[in-house]
């Protein structure tokens, strides 16, 4: 198959193209850096139409992960140009492949599984789930990534491709063990001694192991009979306290420093973030794919958890000794 990853230079789109490219896939990285990616990459602004559209005629795939960083602070033009290169991406591969006289057979969206409202009494799935945006005791700027996650979806759902099916991936934080991601940054806190309780310790964390999400990816790919939104994430998300200390189980630590809402503030200042990653309970669970028969290897977080930090561990070995140290 021939598959365009967009915006693939990311770490969710390294994942993918190293493992489609394992399986012998020709795979296309359309990408900003073409120095970073890995696979074979054309140079794309993401949001207007250029010599990469053609890359589109004739593939069998289109996967875009496109869309600026959200661990930022929220400052206007942060936000601006979060939803704008979502929204803008979305548009130019939908109209590239409304213009392809051989449209791909399937075009998978990155979207994201904030998208639902901040809650603790029952998980969202994809039919009964809420969207969020008006949910009380929040802050008021929270509904701004609710509104990214929407006309994200929306920019999709309106693109005139009646020969491609369109799939909008909700996903919740996909952990792997490369540097840089999301467990790196959470295991760093357990390193530290910093993992303990967040607020509360109550909202929820949605997440899924990354060789799930490679699996189900390619599930996607190959039901023709699913279309719309896809929750990606595990089956069994748990509060952010339990959560924490089956990560600091697994390292070996027995305590982690409970952050309160001002500590995480400043924190969030100083690091140029956001709270919103950490405070709000994203309680998602995968309705469809599991009515679609997906097997989760890492259905529970201590035996991912588990599996990740051996995976961390041994790349952080195999890494090259640096000569000045050695």
């Amino acid at each position: 198959m021939k598959i365009i990853l967009a915006g693939g230079s990311g770490q969710l789109g390294q994942l993918l193209a190293r493992s489609f490219e394992r399986e012998g896939e020709d795979v296309v990285v359309l990408t900003r850096s073409p120095r970073v990616a890995s696979g074979r990459a054309v140079a794309w602004d993401g949001k207007s139409a250029g010599d990469w559209a053609g890359e589109i005629e004739g593939s069998d795939v289109v996967v875009n992960l496109t869309g600026r960083n959200v661990n930022c602070r929220y400052t206007e033009a942060n936000r601006r140009e979060m939803l704008a290169s979502r929204v803008e991406s979305a548009r130019a591969v939908g109209a590239a492949i409304a213009r392809a006289a051989l449209p791909p057979r399937v075009w998978l969206q990155m979207s994201t599984a904030t998208i639902y409202a901040h809650r603790f009494d029952a998980p969202n799935d994809e039919m009964t789930g809420l969207l969020g945006g008006s949910e009380p005791g929040v802050p008021a700027y929270w509904g701004f990534s609710i509104q990214i996650a929407r006309e994200w979806e929306k920019a999709q759902t309106d693109a005139a491709t009646p020969r491609t099916r369109k799939v909008a991936l909700r996903s919740a934080m996909v952990m792997s063990p490369d540097r840089g991601g999301i467990f790196d940054t959470l295991l760093g806190l357990v390193r530290r001694g910093l993992g303990g309780p967040a607020g509360s310790g109550e909202q929820f964390v949605s997440w899924m192991h990354h060789r799930d999400f490679l699996r189900a990816v390619k599930l996607l790919i190959v039901r023709d009979d699913i279309a719309g939104p896809v929750n990606l994430a595990s089956p069994n998300p748990l509060p952010y306290r339990e959560f924490m200390k089956a990560l600091r189980d697994v390292w070996g630590i027995g305590f982690g420093l409970p952050a309160t809402k001002w500590m995480l503030e400043i924190a969030a200042f100083a690091m140029r973030t956001d709270t919103e990653l950490v405070l709000k309970s994203r309680r998602v669970v995968p309705r469809r794919l599991l009515e679609a028969g997906f097997d989760f290897e890492f259905p529970d977080w201590p035996e991912a958890a588990r599996d990740l930090v051996a995976g961390w561990r041994e790349r952080g070995s195999s890494r090259p000794k640096d000569p000045a140290r050695a």
